[in-house]
C-alpha cells in the first residue's frame, strides 16, 4: 500500500505541473488583461495614460517575461502566498476559506442526499426487476436526470417564497456561528444537486446490482443456503460500489469547485461564483490559483477512490510479490 500511494503521489506532481502550465498560459493567451480593462475607454472609468500602464503592469510584475512571471507564481505557492484579488485588494487565501466552507457544506449535503436515496432505489429498482416497483423508480430517474440542477433550485426558491414566506439568506453565516440561519442557505442548494447526482447514482446501482446478481459467486452463496438478504448485503452489494464509488468521487470533486447556476439561483456567494466573477474581470492571479485548488482536489479525490477499492473489494491488491 505504502508503495502504491508513493507511486500515485509522484505521478501527480507532473499532473498537477500541466494544471499550472495550462492556466498561466491561457490567462495569457485570452485578450484583455486588468490594466486592459481599467484603461479601457469601454469601461467606463477614467482613461490611463501610456506611463501609467507601464507603470502599473510594471507593479504587477507583467512586464517580466512569461517564465519569470511562471517561476515567480510557483514560488509564492510554495511559500504559501497566493497573492491578492486585483480588484479588492483582498488576500486570495481569505477569500477561499470565507467562501470554501459554504461550497464544502453544499457538496456534501449533495453527496449524502445521492447516497442516501440513490442507493436503495437502485437496489430495490434491481432486485425487483420489470416490476412496478422498478419501471416506477426508473421513470423518476429519467425525469430527475433530465432537469438541470438550477432550475430544481429555482423551483424549490419559488414554493418557499410563495408557501411558506421562506428567502434564501444573502449574508455568509457558518454552522459554528450560527446553525440555523447556515443550514437556510446551504441546505436549498445541496438538495437540488443531490436529487440529481441521486437520480445518476440509482441508474449505475441499479445496472450494477443487476450485473453482479448474475455473477456465479452469487449463485454459490444462494445454493449454499444464504438467505437473500444476506446474499444482497455481504456479497453484492460491496462488489456493486465500486463504480457508485468513482461516480461520487468525481462528482464530489466537482461540487467543490462549485455550481454556478445553483449558487446563483440561491444567491450562496460560493467558489464558483467567485470563480465567475475573477474570470469576467480578468483577475489573473484569483483564477490562477483557485484553478491550481481544484486540481489539487480532483488529485486528491481521484487517490482516495482508488484507495477505497481496497476496503470494498478485497480481491483488490495494490501491491505484488
Amino acid at each position: 500500500m505504502h508503495n502504491y500511494l508513493a507511486r500515485r503521489l509522484l505521478a501527480a506532481i507532473p499532473t498537477v505541473f500541466g494544471i499550472t502550465v495550462l492556466i498561466f498560459l491561457a490567462m495569457r493567451v485570452l485578450p484583455g488583461d486588468p490594466i486592459a480593462v481599467i484603461s479601457s475607454e469601454s469601461s467606463g472609468n477614467f482613461v490611463l495614460t501610456p506611463e501609467q500602464v507601464a507603470a502599473a503592469r510594471a507593479s504587477l510584475g507583467l512586464d517580466k517575461p512569461y517564465y519569470v512571471q511562471y517561476l515567480q507564481w510557483m514560488s509564492d505557492v510554495a511559500q504559501g502566498n497566493l497573492g491578492e484579488s486585483f480588484w479588492t485588494r483582498e488576500h486570495i487565501v481569505d477569500l477561499i476559506l470565507r467562501r470554501g466552507p459554504i461550497t464544502a457544506e453544499i457538496a456534501l449535503i449533495a453527496l449524502f442526499i445521492s447516497w442516501v436515496v440513490g442507493i436503495p432505489a437502485g437496489i430495490l429498482s434491481a432486485t425487483h426487476r420489470d416490476s412496478w416497483l422498478d419501471f416506477f423508480a426508473r421513470g423518476w430517474v429519467t425525469v430527475f436526470l433530465a432537469i438541470p440542477s438550477f432550475w430544481i433550485g429555482l423551483v424549490i426558491v419559488l414554493v418557499g417564497i410563495l408557501f411558506f414566506d421562506w428567502r434564501p439568506p444573502l449574508t455568509i453565516s457558518y454552522l459554528w456561528t450560527d446553525p440555523i440561519h447556515n443550514l437556510e442557505m446551504v441546505v436549498g442548494p445541496g438538495v437540488a444537486l443531490g436529487i440529481g447526482l441521486a437520480a445518476a447514482t440509482a441508474r449505475l446501482a441499479r445496472s450494477t446490482v443487476l450485473e453482479v446478481l448474475n455473477d456465479d459467486y452469487v449463485r454459490t452463496a444462494r445454493a449454499k443456503g444464504l438467505g437473500e438478504r444476506v446474499v444482497l448485503w455481504r456479497h453484492v452489494l460491496k462488489n456493486a460500489m465500486l463504480p457508485i464509488i468513482t461516480l461520487s468521487g468525481l462528482a464530489f470533486s466537482g461540487l467543490l469547485g462549485g455550481t454556478v447556476a445553483t449558487e446563483t439561483a440561491f444567491g450562496v456567494p460560493g467558489l464558483g461564483t467567485l470563480l465567475v466573477q475573477g474570470l469576467n474581470s480578468r483577475d489573473w492571479m484569483l483564477v490562477q490559483n483557485m484553478v491550481l485548488i481544484y486540481g489539487l482536489i480532483v488529485t486528491v479525490t481521484n487517490l482516495l477512490v482508488d484507495l477505497s477499492y481496497g476496503w470494498f473489494d478485497p480481491r483488490i491488491r495494490y501491491e505484488g510479490r
